[in-house]
């Protein structure tokens, strides 16, 4: 009960309030790994801006496209990235590298021109463990649709939906020559474009269409038909194409699952959005008593910043019961659980149909002051 004042005067008393909003997790922080002329090896290092790329690895450099990918990601509109200088290009060293990127925290990966299927298989393994996003090259010898149609038919690609390839490569202006250009892999160049997707429309929006220009590109490697462009987007390859009136655009939005229900590129990374918001928005709960008070509180939250998602536009369904639910209560944690200190939140949001949901389990230490 409030003390009762004994005097005239101003009173105020804090009241406890249950409300703690959850702040969106970033989308967009891009890791780079590759040879470089200068500059620490195994080693990732934060940049925001090209010339500190330039200041630490030394600039673009002819043998390497890993100065290029990041001066691309920068052309187009990413802004906040880590660079990782391996010992040389062979497997073991870019595996090496891989390891020493877990320190690091991003949500989006490009491994320039690597096609090596062992190594881009354990990239894939990386950001599936770190809760990221793989941005593929197509294989550098795939100069037609006809081998690339082979290649991801075949085991080289990995089959993750936390993956999706791109083809063509992309010619860009080399400012080593002249601004002459240059055959380049496309993976900063769609990173940086998913980075601006993202800050212009939102993650759940696709980074594809007549609104997805490919700056700094000059031209393409192939050009692509509509039955090509259609042969090859069943085989879950993103293609590269160039529009009258727009230039070149991405025209594609698959991962490379294309069996799962992440099967497209903006709801496997709405999904990972979603989780690493409600996972560090969350994390308060660990010292609370994990009972109905605490669940009462976690649904108000996240409520909250589904709700907040759902009026930005990015579920389906012209209701909130229709485009998500948020679940977390003594069915989702069970007294075994309490025991335990486990916290389990169940989230679904709609991504393509309304009352169609993907649903997201996330499980928290909770109750540890009751240890």
């Amino acid at each position: 009960m409030p003390p009762i004042p004994s005097y005239p005067g101003v009173y105020v008393q804090e009241v406890p309030s249950g409300a703690r909003p959850i702040a969106g997790a970033p989308t967009s922080v891009a890791a780079f790994l590759g040879t470089a002329l200068q500059g620490p090896i195994d080693k990732a290092v934060r940049i925001s801006r090209f010339s500190d790329y330039e200041h630490v690895f030394g600039g673009l450099s002819g043998d390497s496209e890993l100065g290029y990918a990041v001066r691309q990601f920068f052309l187009n509109g990413g802004a906040d990235a880590w660079v990782l200088r391996t010992e040389d290009a062979a497997p073991t060293a870019q595996r090496k590298g891989l390891r020493a990127l877990r320190e690091a925290d991003f949500n989006l990966l490009c491994l320039p021109a690597v096609a090596h299927g062992g190594v881009l298989a354990e990239a894939a393994s990386c950001c599936e463990e770190r809760r990221a996003f793989l941005i593929v090259d197509a294989p550098g010898a795939a100069t037609d649709p006809a081998s690339m149609a082979r290649a991801a038919a075949g085991a080289a690609l990995p089959g993750s939906d936390h993956a999706a390839v791109y083809y063509p490569w992309v010619h860009v202006s080399d400012p080593l020559k002249n601004g002459a250009p240059r055959l380049a892999p496309p993976c900063g160049t769609i990173a940086g474009l998913y980075a601006r997707t993202d800050g212009a429309r939102g993650v759940w929006a696709a980074p594809s269409g007549t609104e997805a220009r490919l700056a700094g590109v000059v031209s393409l490697a192939a050009s692509l038909t509509d039955n090509e462009i259609g042969s090859l987007s069943p085989l879950g390859v993103n293609c590269l194409r160039t529009l009258p009136g727009h230039g070149p655009v991405c025209w594609g939005a698959r991962t490379l699952q294309g069996a799962s229900e992440y099967k497209y590129v903006p709801v496997r990374r709405l999904a990972l959005f979603v989780e690493q918001s409600l996972r560090g928005g969350t994390q308060w709960a660990a010292f609370e008593p994990n009972d109905e008070p605490l669940w009462a509180q976690i649904r108000l939250n996240a409520g909250a910043f589904m709700h907040a998602l759902f009026r930005q536009g990015a579920f389906q369904g012209g209701t909130p019961r229709d485009a998500y639910f948020v679940k977390c209560d003594g069915e989702t944690t069970t007294q075994n659980d309490v025991d335990q200190g486990i916290l389990n939140i169940v989230a679904g949001f709609a991504p393509l149909k309304p009352a169609e949901f993907v649903v997201i389990r996330i499980a928290q230490p909770a109750g540890r002051i009751q240890a």
